[in-house]
């Protein structure tokens, strides 16, 4: 039995600051030294996990040991997602004012589900949802909801576009998407009800764009043979090679034949906010739907998603629904119950961890750190361009770029690249394919990723390549 009496959950406030003030020295020293740790892991994972397998204990554990138990043995087998050399697949961030909001949201713990359970701390989303509506150049009577992440917003989406469309038989409906497109598009179409082979993908252009002749030539077929189109999926940054879709050219073609257009903007969407990024997502706000995920583009944690709407009641008219058990949902435009715009009843306050940042350092300085990821991926394309034995297969639209060794053993050799590229361990970055070809990318997003680290990167990518060339 603890000091705090007879009810061990419920700490005292002395037993409540030690504890604290543990974490919050393990904490200030992991990030202190985040720029020092290894980008990625070597130890054998499946021998860490099995370590790590126990039964639920009967009794109680000594905070502090829990705690290195955490950081000492945990922590450090893991990519370092946090870190200014992760380069891999599309960065997460993590600021640290959104952990202080997660505490405390977590510790005060209010429903925000509906609105009369907490009308201030859902404005504060809801002010959130706005200043995104802005960001994407959205007007009056847009609005949104905060997600885990791109895969939940593209499943909303998608119900939303099913409703709005169809009624209770949508057996015939088509979506369109590029070869390019994230895998949760398709995922989430078979979530929505809908068979794999009613997703389209459409071929791209060596850009990696969605051709719109292609695109169209297909919903010409699926109508003459009684299919309906009803849906286009345009993207707005992939995850493969960070392209951007002719969003203007698709906006127009939705128009035209009478079809909800989302945006997948998971990875590139908050460039919007940068001259550069609205100038070439040109068309975003014609966009009935677009996902977003400020765990990227706005460098907050992982599991912060949205899915924001040009017309709010879409989601409504999609979700709505009511119980005898539930209060009164908001007929006041002004305000929103959450479990109507979405799936969750049940959800945790997401929008304290991205308002608190926001309101303390102002969105122009997420603009300004965007904009340095967009120097900083088209320095790293140049410097990659003068070594002679390496190509460019992408160039950066964004903040991603990808590369590969020349030659007739091209794919071994740039796996054997990345490899080496890798062991050193101060960055970390991944490979994919490519028109069939084995490449390796490297995406910048990370708040903490400036020039000192793109420059460690590309001598990596030097002195890994001598290594290569030595070994043939």
């Amino acid at each position: 039995m603890s000091e705090s009496g007879p009810y061990p959950l419920e700490p005292t406030p002395d037993e409540m600051r030690v504890m604290l003030q543990q974490v919050t020295d393990r904490i200030v020293d992991h990030i202190a030294s985040v720029g020092d740790q290894p980008a990625s892991y070597e130890t054998d994972g499946r021998a860490i996990a099995r370590d790590f397998a126990e039964p639920a204990p009967a009794e109680g554990t000594d905070f502090a040991g829990l705690l290195d138990r955490i950081f000492d043995d945990a922590v450090p087998h893991s990519f370092n997602t946090a870190g200014p050399g992760y380069l891999a697949y599309i960065p997460g961030g993590g600021v640290f004012p959104s952990a202080v909001a997660d505490l405390i949201a977590n510790a005060i713990n209010r429903y925000v589900g509906v609105w009369v359970a907490a009308p201030a701390l859902v404005q504060l989303e809801l002010n959130v949802i706005q200043w995104f509506c802005e960001a994407v150049g959205y007007g009056a009577g847009s609005g949104g909801v905060l997600t885990s992440g791109g895969s939940l917003s593209n499943l909303t989406a998608i119900v939303a576009a099913r409703r709005e469309r169809f009624g209770d038989d949508f057996s015939r409906g088509v979506i369109y998407t590029s070869d390019q497109a994230h895998h949760s598009v398709r995922k989430s179409a078979v979530l929505a009800g809908f068979a794999e082979a009613a997703v389209r993908q459409i071929e791209t252009n060596a850009h990696q764009e969605i051709r719109i002749d292609r695109l169209e030539a297909a919903m010409a077929e699926d109508r003459a043979a009684g299919r309906i189109p009803f849906l286009i999926v345009g993207n707005a940054g992939t995850t493969n090679t960070g392209a951007v879709d002719d969003l203007t050219a698709l906006a127009d073609l939705a128009d035209r034949e009478s079809l909800w257009f989302h945006v997948d903007g998971a990875y590139g969407g908050f460039f919007a906010l940068t001259e550069r990024g609205k100038a070439v997502m040109a068309g975003l706000e014609r966009a009935d739907s677009i996902t977003l995920d400020p765990h990227k583009g706005l460098f907050l944690p992982y599991g912060t998603g949205a899915l924001l709407v040009r017309d709010e009641g879409s989601l409504r008219r999609a979700h709505a629904t009511f119980a005898d058990y539930m209060p009164a949902m908001q007929n006041d435009a002004e305000f929103v119950d959450f479990c109507d715009l979405s799936a969750e009843l049940s959800r945790d306050f997401r929008g304290l961890r991205i308002w608190l940042p926001v309101k303390l350092f102002g969105l122009s300085a997420f603009r300004e750190s965007l904009d340095e990821k967009l120097d900083l991926a088209r320095w790293a394309a140049e410097q990659i361009r003068k070594i002679p034995e390496v190509e460019i297969v992408t160039e950066p639209r964004l903040s991603l770029v990808s590369f590969r060794m020349r030659g007739e053993e091209g794919d071994d050799a740039t796996r054997a690249l990345l490899d080496a590229i890798n062991a050193r361990q101060n960055v970390y970055v991944t490979g994919t394919m490519v028109d069939g070809r084995f490449v390796i990318r490297i995406c910048v997003l990370s708040f903490r990723t400036h020039m000192d680290r793109m420059d460690m990167c590309v001598n990596d990518i030097r002195g890994a390549l001598s290594e290569v060339l030595s070994a043939r």
